[in-house]
């Protein structure tokens, strides 16, 4: 079963947008001259954070169906690059529940053909912003039972969401919503591990349009406050994993982790 909204999407292809942008570093083509321009200038290491977000996001979603979750609400989408969310965790619970949401309205013009679930499973896609999260949560419940645990997916998000627009807040008001036994994901790009390369990256974003927010570890921990940590804690994504083989040893300007809301 696959749910999902059917308005006609506007796109505006003279603006560079951060999930065109993500799609271009990891080898997409469904973006255009504008963001491929803004990715052409970042430095290769962005490239490099691109990929390892998206297997950590594939370790952790797998880990965590493993363990038995099986709802997912996932903020900041992105376009659709197999295996996207749904098709990890259904494939190893074909009922799981995934609601994605993201801004960007090429997303939802892609949404409605590619993520197709499982037939014992559900998708529903929205196009909506993190800095709405009640909305977010309103249109969750519909699909997800709030009554169980529910995985809150924020991979390669928050920080494209700058202090004054309050992230710390966006992030409680997004877990308030959430029952106990529930989890968060997040990965974040660091200030503090390669401070020249994410000046370099601030600057070119900036120069699009774009606001980024890099934090250091402590300022991401910060999102985990009152969370009990998964092993092995708040790490670089590559070290962040829970099955053997181990991903191989790579330097990292990614923040990673799991927690899980008590």
């Amino acid at each position: 079963m696959s749910a999902g909204r059917s308005d006609p999407p506007q796109i505006d292809t003279s603006k560079a947008h951060p999930a065109r942008v993500y799609d271009w570093l990891l080898g997409g083509k469904d973006n255009y001259p504008v963001d491929e321009a803004v990715g052409e200038k970042l430095p290769p290491e962005a490239r490099d954070g691109a990929r390892q977000n998206r297997q950590f996001m594939h370790r952790a979603a797998a880990w965590l169906a493993g363990q038995g979750v099986d709802q997912f609400l996932d903020i900041g989408t992105g376009i659709p690059t197999e295996p996207n969310l749904h098709q990890i965790v259904q494939s190893v619970v074909p009922a799981a529940r995934v609601v994605y949401i993201d801004n960007d309205p090429i997303v939802l013009r892609h949404a409605e053909t590619l993520l197709i679930s499982d037939p014992e499973g559900v998708t529903d896609y929205i196009q909506a912003d993190v800095r709405s999260p009640g909305e977010i949560i309103e249109h969750a419940r519909t699909v997800l039972d709030f009554g169980r645990p529910v995985a809150l997916s924020l991979i390669a998000l928050l920080h494209f969401i700058p202090d004054d627009q309050e992230p710390l807040a966006i992030v409680g008001e997004l877990l308030s919503g959430l029952p106990p036994g529930s989890h968060l994901v997040l990965s974040h790009a660091a200030s503090d591990r390669h401070a020249e390369l994410a000046a370099q990256v601030t600057a070119e974003y900036a120069r699009a349009g774009i606001r980024l927010g890099l934090r250091t570890r402590d300022e991401v921990a910060r999102f985990f406050d009152g969370l009990d940590m998964v092993e092995p804690g708040l790490v670089t994504a590559p070290e962040w994993f829970r099955t053997i083989p181990a991903p191989a040893p790579e330097d990292s300007g990614i923040y990673a982790g799991v927690a899980r809301l008590r």
